[in-house]
Formats: structure tokens, sequence, C-alpha cells
């Protein structure tokens, strides 16, 4: 999996984007902005790319995003329903038809038995309604090959959302 990977999936995605008039904004902890810098390394991708959060702290997850605390004292930063409301509070702070968000362990420490490194959660959503969410275990690959498989992924998401190939929920 390489650097050309991640740039022919963001050069696809935003011809999908672009086709279908739609605009994105990402929200990222693990990944520290490197799906939005995926996108935006690619010439004229202002016309699909909106913004990124990197809300790497709870209290930027709160304050930025209005993840709610009760969420992330209840099932932590790395969860699927922490990823779910990080999509939904970038809708609710922007005014793009698609957010992706990505949350989890890369490592190399900071893993437990419940939550390994390698673990990441993913939510997708639309404006439309329409909502992905994924889990992944990549295990302890190093840190860059977590974030990297975990950009490909949102990247994948984003492009399930634009395409249409996800039912609204």
């Amino acid at each position: 999996m390489s650097e050309n990977d991640v740039g022919a999936a963001a050069a696809a995605l935003l011809d999908i984007c672009r086709a279908g008039r739609l605009t994105v904004a990402t929200a990222e902890s693990c990944t520290g902005g490197l799906v939005a810098a995926a996108l935006t390394e690619i010439a004229g991708s202002s016309d699909v790319v909106e913004c990124g959060f990197v809300t790497y702290s709870n209290a930027a997850k709160e304050r930025m995003l209005g993840v709610p605390a009760a969420i992330l004292q209840n099932f932590g930063a790395v969860s699927a329903e922490t990823a779910e409301a990080m999509a939904r509070g970038v809708l609710a702070v922007t005014p793009v038809d698609l957010a992706v968000s990505v949350t989890g362990i890369a490592g190399p420490g900071g893993g437990s038995p419940q939550k390994p490194v390698g673990l990441v959660h993913f939510a997708a959503a639309s404006r439309s309604g329409a909502l992905l969410r994924r889990e992944q275990r990549f295990g302890d690959l190093g840190r860059g090959e977590v974030r990297r498989r975990s950009v490909l992924e949102a990247l994948d998401m984003l492009a399930q959302l634009a395409a249409g190939a996800v039912p609204v929920r």
C-alpha cells in the first residue's frame, strides 16, 4: 500500500464528488488531518473540500463538533458512537454534503485488551441522512501504516456515499 494508492483514491473521490456537485469535510483524530491532506494534495480540490477538523482531544471533539460528553464517557473516544457523533457534528457545523470521521489507536502505545493498537472506528454521513459505519482492526502494523490504511478506508467510505451506494437510515 503506497502513497500512490492514497493519491489515486483521493483523485477518484474528487471526480465522483465533482460529478455529483458534492462537497466534503473531515473530522479526524488518529489520522491527524491526513484524510484532508490527501484530498488537498490534489490541485483544484477546493471545489470539493470545504474544511477539516483535527479533534485529537476529547475536549476538541466536544467543543468543535458537539460530540456529547456522555458519549465520550460511556463509550470512549475510540468507539463507533464517537465516530458517528463526529461525522454528524461536521454536518451540523458546516454546509457540506458529506462528512467522514476517523478515531482510533494508531500506536505504538495506548492500546488495551478491549481496544488494541490498530483499532479504528469510522463514520461517513451525508446531508440526505445516509450513514456508514465501520470498525477496522488493522493490528499493530506501526503508526504510519495504521494511519495510511485509515486514510484509504475513509476515502472509500466517502466515495461510497458520493456514489449513492449507501441507503438513507
